[in-house]
């Protein structure tokens, strides 16, 4: 074996052959590794990159990087710097273990620190998010991604998949062969796109918590911050209006839904409610409940006096606007109705 430590030091900046180049990136590896490769070349190979390696100019690193990086793309692509792909890879596969294949590209670390990221990206977000997001997919991609979460995370996720299901993806993850790269790049890609969606799901909590403020407030303030936010930003103040709900959008509720909520409230909570409230609203609320409920509370309302408690009222009408809320939230009712399709009246 010949020392790779003493070879010659020719003229600076020819450019190198590409049996010089093979011999760069064996003379870069060490002894170690490039001891255990030359077995695989023939005699005349050997000879070739021996005689290279003997008049081998000094290499500058940013140039011996260049070298690795193209060894490292012609690699991939499927043809050899001594255009021999098929050789190149048998002996990289055959000489060494996979790790100091990649570890000699600098491909590992790198691939590691790309896949730890993204998966562990995945952890600090809502496993039932993930778990709705994950269903979309393949059962087998589905097992893919379980296999690389973090355990404790994944074990969340994997809860939140249909009973029916749940077995059958379980199976696949305790027989599932090893993913190709190119598979591994695909799903991959999908996961960035989860990672998107879970941003975006993020940055969608400072609506909310702004739109939990407002529900809390009367019309005549909410309306008066909302000016201000939309003088400041449309887009802000488009984001948080579709979360404010407040007794007034009543009216907007589906009337099966507004019938459902307020059978859930008592009357005494209503007549206050009601109190000074637009006669759409009264007419809107009092066409929901029965008819008895109905002549008790138009009772209460007229003997009411003039003296109202607004104080009261606002309660009053912030209790049925958060029981609205809470039940939207359960599934239990819809608090506006959806828009028509293009082309289809709207709904009575």
């Amino acid at each position: 074996m010949m020392d790779f430590e003493d070879f010659g030091n020719p003229v600076l900046g020819k450019p190198l052959s590409q049996a010089e180049k093979a011999a760069a990136v064996l003379l870069a590896m060490g002894k170690g590794v490039a001891g255990k490769l030359l077995k695989f070349f023939t005699q005349a190979e050997l000879q070739t990159i021996i005689n290279s390696a003997q008049t081998l100019r000094v290499i500058p690193p940013d140039e011996l990087a260049q070298i690795v990086a193209e060894f490292e793309d012609l690699f991939t692509e499927g043809t050899g710097l001594m255009d021999n792909a098929k050789a190149i890879e048998a002996i990289l596969e055959e000489g060494l273990t996979p790790d100091e294949v990649d570890g000699l590209l600098g491909r590992r670390a790198a691939f590691q620190a790309f896949e730890t990221s993204i998966w562990d990206q995945l952890q600090d977000s809502d496993p039932q998010f993930i778990g709705k997001y994950v269903m979309r997919e393949h059962p087998q991609t589905i097992a893919y991604i379980l296999s690389m979460l973090p355990s404790s995370f994944g074990a969340k996720v994997l809860l939140t998949i249909p009973d029916e299901q749940r077995a059958d993806i379980m199976n696949r993850t305790v027989n599932m062969k090893e993913v190709s790269p190119t598979a591994a790049q695909i799903i991959e890609k999908r996961v960035l796109a989860l990672i998107a969606e879970v941003e975006a799901e993020r940055n969608a909590t400072g609506s909310i918590k702004v739109a939990d403020l407002m529900n809390e407030l009367e019309k005549p303030q909410v309306d008066t911050l909302l000016s201000s936010l939309e003088t400041l930003s449309r887009e802000s103040a488009n984001k948080v209006k579709p979360k404010i709900f407040l007794f007034e959008d009543l009216m907007y509720m589906p009337q099966r839904s507004r019938v459902t909520l307020l059978s859930d409230i008592t009357s005494d909570v209503l007549t206050m409610a009601l109190r000074g409230a637009t006669t759409e609203i009264k007419e809107c609320v009092l066409s929901s409940i029965s008819p008895r409920q109905r002549r008790m509370i138009e009772s209460d309302l007229s003997a009411g006096g003039p003296n109202i408690n607004t104080r009261e009222v606002a309660v009053a009408r912030r209790t049925v606007a958060q029981e609205a809320i809470r039940m939207a939230n359960s599934g239990q009712i819809v608090l506006k109705e959806a828009a028509p399709a293009e082309g289809e009246p709207a709904a009575a």
